[in-house]
């Protein structure tokens, strides 16, 4: 089993400047936690070697808002990899409220690996192709 294909988890507690004028979570705040628990992710994972040679860049969001989440809530963001293809790789992520683990948020994010001295998309090694990502499953005929 691959620990890097197994979910991560980030614990959050919403502050001040997460809530809207609606006295919740704005929505760009969600987008930050996906962003930043990839990255912690990554970080977590990878070796100094590799964050130094490559970048992640997000290229596609899909999310869905199920629930709304408060001030001074505490939340799990929680993200697993997916199936990649050349350049592109799936990342799930939910935003749990960590009192019940209801959903509050879930989403898939594709990133593209970038090369940190040219900027441009990187081909990725076997190991990192192997670690961060999971074989497509099988067509539903």
């Amino acid at each position: 089993m691959n620990p890097t294909t197994e979910p991560f988890e980030l614990p959050i507690l919403v502050q001040d400047a997460d809530i809207d004028q609606l006295g919740h979570v704005n929505n760009v705040v969600y987008v930050r936690w996906i962003q930043d628990v990839a990255i912690a992710h990554w970080q977590s994972a990878a070796s100094p070697a590799e964050q130094a040679n490559l970048l992640w860049v997000v290229v596609r969001h899909e999310i869905d808002y199920k629930r709304p989440a408060f001030l001074q809530d505490r939340i799990i963001a929680r993200t697993w990899v997916g199936a990649a293809s050349h350049y592109r790789f799936d990342r799930h992520t939910e935003i749990l409220r960590a009192a019940d683990r209801r959903c509050l948020v879930s989403a898939r994010t594709v990133w593209c690996p970038i090369d940190a001295q040219t900027g441009k998309p990187a081909d990725v090694t076997p190991e990192i192709r192997a670690r961060f990502s999971t074989p497509e499953p099988p067509a539903i005929l």
